[in-house]
């Protein structure tokens, strides 16, 4: 009881709305649906309301289209309109950031370009010409050829899985021994991926960019993760969150909307406070972020509620209340009212 998330002391007023007609697919009967724009905005309702249909299906798929021409066919509605106000869209899901150990924290967030160039500036990488490209892992000529720069070798298994062992080469060091004589402040290439977030935070505190970009990531509550850590071994919520720091790390656009489906799922309390803490910032430059969330914690933070229901299945798919959650506290209907209410009320108290 020592610790809590605290509720905003003020909700965000909205900077303009897309209004969704006639939504029609699966269970949805809405005849309209409004969201605004500009502030951070959740959608709940119990499973099987329509929540995912209504933001995955028709919001995103849409907009996805007109922006993007994407292929991707949205479910059934009569008319959106409100979107020339959104100029990116961005869905945060839990899928991997890289489907092959060499894809990794560093690689995705683009800090890992900015590292090689580091190296590459060293009066010793200069001298033999080296350029960026010689401390990649990617590619032919810094890396150790024995692995092909994975640090590891597998060995087929025929009908058994497949076991990875540290190279003899390298000794999973990734690189020849040429590029781990090149060092920076007594480190090479190789002690740098070996760091984790907050040691690599100290070591370029004179570096802004590294610098900005390491601290993005520990807020994000990822300080614990080391740099060359293969992104097959990151949980769906720590490849959520990196996502949100590579789009923390972007310049802003202040007309992006950001679309997260349930992101509290296996998080710790704590994180959840860190999550909160991101959102909350994406919105403060002037982004819009739509979240389908049950975790109250979540939900008591949000500036607008769109609540679904009442029920699942052919008994929801109905918009049953939205406003602010001290609005939606008034409708008897809600169940997310009702949990609400509770939550409201002790904070007072």
């Amino acid at each position: 009881g020592e610790l809590w998330i605290r509720i905003p002391a003020e909700r965000r007023h909205p900077k303009g709305s897309i209004t969704i007609r006639g939504a029609r697919e699966h269970n949805l009967k809405i005849k309209e649906a409004v969201i605004p724009l500009g502030i951070f905005v959740c959608v709940t309702g119990v499973s099987g309301s329509g929540k995912s249909t209504l933001i995955n299906d028709i919001l995103f798929k849409s907009i996805s289209r007109k922006l993007y021409k994407s292929t991707a066919v949205p479910g059934d509605f009569d008319e959106l309109s409100g979107t020339e106000n959104i100029h990116h869209l961005i869905n945060v899901d839990q899928t991997p950031i890289g489907r092959t150990p060499r894809s990794n924290l560093i690689t995705y967030t683009g800090l890992f370009t900015t590292i090689r160039e580091l190296f590459s500036m060293l009066p010793e990488s200069r001298l033999k010409g080296y350029n960026p490209g010689r401390f990649s892992f990617n590619v032919s000529g810094g890396r150790c050829e024995k692995c092909s720069g994975d640090g590891l070798v597998k060995i087929d298994m025929h009908f058994l899985p497949d076991v990875y062992v540290k190279c003899d080469y390298c000794k999973g060091r990734r690189y020849n021994q040429e590029i781990l004589d090149i060092k920076y402040r007594n480190k090479n290439i190789s002690d740098v991926l070996d760091m984790t977030v907050t040691e690599a935070a100290d070591f370029f505190k004179n570096v802004p960019r590294l610098k900005k970009g390491f601290d993005l990531i520990s807020q994000v509550g990822l300080e614990y993760i080391r740099l060359g850590q293969p992104a097959t071994t990151l949980s769906g919520g720590e490849a959520q969150r990196i996502k949100l720091s590579k789009e923390l790390l972007r310049r802003s656009t202040k007309t992006t909307l950001y679309i997260l489906d349930e992101p509290t799922i296996g998080l710790h309390f704590q994180d959840v406070n860190k999550l909160l803490n991101i959102i909350q910032n994406l919105v403060d430059i002037g982004n819009t972020v739509i979240v389908i969330e049950h975790n109250m914690e979540i939900i008591k933070c949000s500036d607008y509620i769109i609540d679904l229901g009442p029920e699942g299945g052919e008994k929801g798919g109905m918009i049953i209340a939205s406003g602010t959650p001290e609005e939606i506290c008034s409708v008897k209907e809600s169940y997310t009212g009702s949990f609400l209410k509770k939550i409201l009320n002790s904070a007072k108290n």
